[in-house]
């Protein structure tokens, strides 16, 4: 034992721990254990965009070794985002805005991590996405914009749009809740280009695209040039009741300008027939229409003849028919003097003798349509989509059935418009009995109910189509009442 003694107090510290095969050993020494550090302390956090700021005061205990840095952790609906830091706060990114995140802080030393921090709640937020333009209508020295709201709000609720209208060395905005808003203050004349942003509680979206416009004293105007100005038809109808070349030549040199000879380009049905004894015969048509027509009648001015199809052919909805009120009534196909008006088409009781284009044969034989002109629209070819088939006479465009869901947004969904003309529910005073002539039959059974479908009094409305896509005041051609516009929301001057 004393020689074993000696020999120990000889060797060196590293040495005598391997003679004992490990220091502490052996001899009853102490021993070491390695130790995470505490849970760190929650604090606040701060809402960003797309973030949350996380703050925290360190644990109490650091562990068996020096902190190394905390990872702060934001969790949603079984997915979650960490940042990593040395020091309070911790910002986490990547992160849905709207979406309420449950975030905690860990601390790590060179042990690994330790407890996580108690939890709190946070949602972040950022400001909206742009806009989307719509259309521009000018006005007098003013300017209505149209917009659709943008795919996201930034997880707050949009609490106003803002539209900007430039020009002129100057800047003119104004501020609304909802498509379209109104810019004044704008000078007649005067090309400006505007944009719209939207604004959450966060702030203020980016600008949506530009729309240019150019206010005008002659009411809301829009310019037409460009479109359809050498559209020609010159084409052989062989039809057994036309046998004739069809011919129409548009030009927009200073107007738009038809000249035609009313033959249609597609085939009919025959002509004469038992209810319509009148031959088609060719025509000597020239028709004008303003080429930047304006908005200026808010209920709309009647019109017998709305307007002419691409092909050269007239839509004349109406008809001349009447029957008075006697009992029996006395009825004239070709006219009277009765008070009510005969209907050509579905529901009516009144056989015109139309073809399956809804369309027949005046007796000075200029054939003409009452509906929609379904061989034109299939010539054309364009199937479940925006199909212009004409020119109204106060300049306006006329497209077949079809629309945008969101009259602004050329990316929504097509689908078939709807009019907001209905029969009405009980017939008026003096009418024909209903038993002889249900409702439907005559002019005077139909109402119009403000909003009950896509489109105004005079079967139009604004928005954008595939020729105008910064928007236009355009008609439709629908499949029920009143199938062809009957009204003008636009002057048919041509001299502007």
């Amino acid at each position: 034992m004393n020689s074993y003694r000696r020999y120990a107090r000889l060797l060196p510290g590293s040495l005598l721990c391997a003679a004992l095969a490990a220091c502490g050993g052996g001899g009853g020494g102490g021993s070491s254990t390695s130790t995470p550090p505490g849970a760190p302390t929650i604090g606040t956090t701060t809402a960003g965009n797309a973030s949350i700021t996380v703050s925290f005061t360190p644990p109490s205990s650091s562990g068996s070794s020096s902190i190394v840095d905390y990872v702060a952790t934001c969790a949603a609906s079984g997915s979650s985002r960490s940042q990593t830091g040395t020091t309070s706060p911790i910002t986490v990114t990547g992160l849905t805005n709207g979406t309420s995140y449950s975030c905690s802080v860990t601390a790590t030393n060179s042990s690994g991590a330790g407890s996580a921090s108690a939890s709190v709640s946070a949602t972040p937020l950022g400001v909206p996405g742009a806009p989307t333009i719509g259309a521009a209508a000018a006005g007098n020295a003013s300017a209505s914009i149209a917009f659709t709201a943008p795919a996201s709000n930034g997880g707050s609720a949009i609490t106003a749009y803002t539209v900007s209208c430039t020009g002129g060395g100057a800047t003119r905005t104004a501020s609304g809740t909802a498509s379209p808003i109104s810019v004044t203050g704008l000078s007649n004349g005067t090309a400006y280009n505007c944009s719209v942003t939207a604004t959450n509680a966060t702030g203020s979206s980016s600008a949506s695209g530009q729309v240019q416009v150019t206010p005008t004293a002659g009411g809301t105007s829009y310019n037409t040039d460009g479109v359809l100005c050498s559209y020609t038809v010159a084409e052989f109808n062989s039809s057994p009741s036309v046998n004739a070349t069809a011919s129409a030549l548009w030009s927009c040199n200073p107007t738009r300008a038809v000249v035609a000879n009313a033959i249609p380009n597609h085939a009919v049905g025959t002509f004469p027939n038992a209810n319509n004894p009148n031959t088609i015969r060719s025509q000597s048509i020239t028709a004008t229409f303003p080429l930047r027509p304006s908005v200026t009648n808010a209920n709309g001015t009647n019109a017998m003849v709305p307007g002419y199809a691409i092909n050269g052919v007239k839509f004349e909805p109406g008809t001349g028919g009447t029957c008075d009120g006697a009992s029996p009534p006395n009825c004239n196909f070709a006219g009277g003097s009765g008070a009510w008006r005969m209907e050509a088409l579905a529901p009516s009781s009144f056989n015109f003798g139309t073809d399956d284009n809804n369309a027949h044969v005046q007796p000075t034989g200029e054939y003409h349509y009452h509906g929609l002109p379904t061989g034109l629209i299939t010539k054309l070819g364009k199937g479940t989509a925006m199909t212009l088939v004409g020119w109204s006479m106060d300049g306006f465009p006329i497209y077949a059935r079809y629309g945008y869901t969101s009259a602004n947004d050329a990316t929504s969904a097509i689908k078939e418009l709807s009019s907001s003309w209905r029969i009405k529910a009980t017939p008026d005073s003096g009418r024909p009995a209903t038993s002889l002539y249900p409702m439907g039959s005559f002019l005077q059974d139909y109402e119009y109910v403000a909003g009950l479908g896509d489109l105004d009094q005079c079967n139009g409305r604004t928005g954008v189509t595939p020729e105008f896509p910064n928007g236009i005041y355009y008609y439709v051609i629908t499949n029920a009442f009143p199938f062809v516009h009957r009204c003008l929301r636009g002057s048919t001057s041509t001299g502007g």
